[in-house]
This record gives structure tokens, sequence and C-alpha cells, in this order.
């Protein structure tokens, strides 16, 4: 596949979400995050599969490197503005189409929301990739991976129950859906299916994790309602 082909045909310049172009992988937590918020602002967009599983991303023909010199998913194709990273993402997708805002206009509950999206995309989810579990399995033997990401989680798990117990409703901060819950619902929902997290050790999180999933902007940003997932 030619990456970086396709985001030139969809750079015409128009503003409308209709040219909105997502490279996804099915399992990236961090694509779930721009799943769930573009649902959440309910706009259309072009789903693009980058298959990490067969290190698409990574296979020069294909261009990838253009589009994200890292070589990682997500990236967002809008027109002529091509952004790599979630965070980035979501902070584009907020200035640009502020249809249902992810960050509120409280100051003190703007600053809660970046906190939380900081705490999972800085000190959870970068220490538990795939590629650094292997290496540390390569390294240190393949008992060790599981160990490391559910210390890490409970760590940053324990942070975050912290920091929202006394501000939490039926979501993370409040009765409505923001930046805090798209980072937390990805990340809350991979340390349950493939770490083995008893999130009953977090009661705050798992209380805001059942509304999540009755969200149908978040049933629809799942990974098994991907179009490349396998089942």
């Amino acid at each position: 596949m030619d990456f970086q082909s396709h985001a030139l045909k969809c750079s015409d310049g128009s503003s409308t979400s209709s040219n909105l172009v997502l490279y996804s992988f099915w399992r990236s937590s961090c694509s779930w995050r721009v799943r769930f918020a573009l649902n959440l602002k309910g706009l259309s967009y072009e789903y693009r599969a980058v298959d990490l599983g067969r290190r698409e991303q990574l296979n020069p023909d294909a261009d990838f490197e253009r589009l994200n010199p890292l070589k990682y998913v997500p990236v967002l194709v809008d027109g002529p503005v091509v952004v790599s990273d979630s965070y980035a993402i979501l902070l584009y997708l907020e200035e640009k189409y502020p249809q249902k805002a992810l960050l509120p206009t409280d100051l003190r509950l703007k600053s809660l929301h970046l906190q939380v999206a900081s705490i999972v995309s800085s000190s959870i989810q970068p220490l538990i990739m795939l590629e650094l579990l292997k290496t540390i399995g390569e390294k240190f033997g393949p008992e060790e991976p599981l160990p490391w990401a559910q210390s890490t989680l409970e760590k940053g798990f324990n942070a975050l129950e912290k920091l929202l117990k006394d501000f939490s409703g039926q979501y993370a901060l409040g009765d409505e859906v923001h930046m805090a819950d798209v980072f937390l619902a990805p990340q809350i929902s991979s340390a349950i299916e493939n770490f083995g997290i008893d999130m009953s050790k977090f009661p705050t999180l798992a209380r805001i994790y059942k509304s999540y999933k009755t969200l149908p902007e978040f049933q629809a940003s799942s990974p098994e309602r991907q179009l490349d997932a396998l089942h």
C-alpha cells in the first residue's frame, strides 16, 4: 500500500470533515482514542488499516514514514494537514471541529482532563507498548513482560483513582464525556482484556468504565468493530 500517495489524493484543501482519513490498527489503544473522539464529535472519516502485526508500517515501499516519521499509528489526514500522535490529533480536532467539545471551559476541569490524558499517554501506554514488552521478554525472559505491564498499569491507575475520586460523576470528571474519558476508556479496556488487571482495586475507574461501555460511540470505536479486526 502506498500510504503517501493516498494522503496526497485526499489533500484538496477542503475544510469539511468528509476529507478526514484515519490510519489505524484495530488493536491500537492510541488509534482507539481517536476513533472514539471522532464518533463523539459526529465526524465521518475514511478508515485506512495499517497492519502492525505484519509490520506494514515499516515497509519502505509503502512510504508510511512520510506520514509519521516514528512509523506509529494513528495518523489523521485532513486535506493538506497530516497529524500523527493521538494527543496531537485530539487537540487538532478540538480546534478545527469544535462541536461536542472534548475540553470544558472551566479552567480547573480542563487542567484535570489534560492531566489525565497526559498520565495515560506519557506514564502508562508507552511503558506497555508491544515492542517494549517484546524487548523485555527477549532480554530478561518470557515471564517478565506481564508483571512489568501489570505493575505499570496499577501504578498509573492508582494515581488516576486518587486524582478522580473527588471529581468523578457518571464519567471521569462529571456527567459528560470529555478528553479524560477518551483516554481512559481504551486504556482500561486494554488493561482488563490484555493484562488481566483486577479493576476492583480501582472502584472509581471500574464504575466509569461501565458507563463507557453503554455509549454507542464507544461501542462503534471498539477494536472488534473495525474493518481490519481479526475474530
